[in-house]
């Protein structure tokens, strides 16, 4: 009988042998339970569990996961409907936390991340979320990564992908931006008339020093006249000139005529 029960134990020592050696990869750990409880990480290597069937081993992959965002209905804070994805990087670095503080840490972080992201952009106008993507970028990850530090997950980036919005809010983008250009134009249009005013003025004031100087202005100015070919030519006559033709000539005497 002893002989004929020696394969028998033979074959379960290596059955418990094999079901005891756990092998690890370098991105892996084991959160290890014993009989229910947690007893300890392990890994990576080679992991015997010493006493199988009351010991439990769940695998645990530290790598970074890249998890997108599904599309998600955000209403600005100016009353604009937009549909906006975002892909989100983080890994575990508790194994502990990662498996007994939440059910399912992957779908844990991406409800999060869909409630998170709908919140933060829900308070930002249209604008801001077209022009201003990285700080947005920046805040949801921030507030991920400190909801989730209790699952012991590290949110390390947001990434947002795509806003889409309506037509209707396309073309009238479109306008504003016009708009805005032609503003820019006549602002940069005034801003050279006053400026050419400015150099005008201090021209005008220095060549009333000297009067010689206006009357060489006047002669370069029908030079340049004479030069265009043109069939009509304005002779400028200076105040001046004009005062002393009308002005009364007085006789001998003393008296006007």
């Amino acid at each position: 009988m002893t002989l004929t029960f020696l394969p028998i134990f033979g074959l379960v020592t290596l059955i418990l042998i094999f079901s005891a050696i756990r092998i690890l990869r370098e991105y892996e750990r084991g959160t290890v339970f014993l009989l229910g409880r947690f007893y300890k990480v392990k890994g990576p290597g080679l992991i015997i569990i010493i006493i199988p069937f009351l010991q439990q081993m769940v695998r645990v992959d530290l790598r970074t996961v890249v998890m997108d965002v599904p599309t998600q209905d955000v209403i600005s804070r100016d009353n604009v409907s937009v549909k906006v994805n975002a892909v989100v990087y983080f890994r575990v670095i508790d194994p502990e936390k990662a498996i007994i503080q939440v059910e399912n840490f992957y779908n844990a972080t991406s409800q999060l991340a869909q409630t998170t992201l709908r919140s933060v952009l829900g308070q930002h106008e249209l604008d801001e979320m077209l022009a201003e993507r990285e700080k947005l970028n920046i805040d949801i990850q921030t507030l991920l990564d400190a909801q989730t530090d209790a699952w012991g997950i590290k949110v390390a980036n947001v990434e947002i992908k795509h806003v889409d919005i309506d037509e209707s809010m396309i073309r009238a983008i479109a306008q504003q931006a016009e708009a805005e250009r032609a503003r820019r134009a006549k602002v940069i249009h005034a801003a050279g008339e006053l400026q050419a005013s400015e150099k005008l003025l201090a021209a005008a004031k220095v060549l009333a020093q000297q009067p010689q100087a206006i009357q060489l202005r006047y002669l370069q100015t029908l030079t340049e006249i004479a030069g265009e070919k043109s069939s009509t030519i304005v002779f400028p006559v200076p105040f001046d000139f004009l005062n002393v033709l009308t002005r009364p000539k007085n006789d001998a005497n003393g008296e006007s005529k």
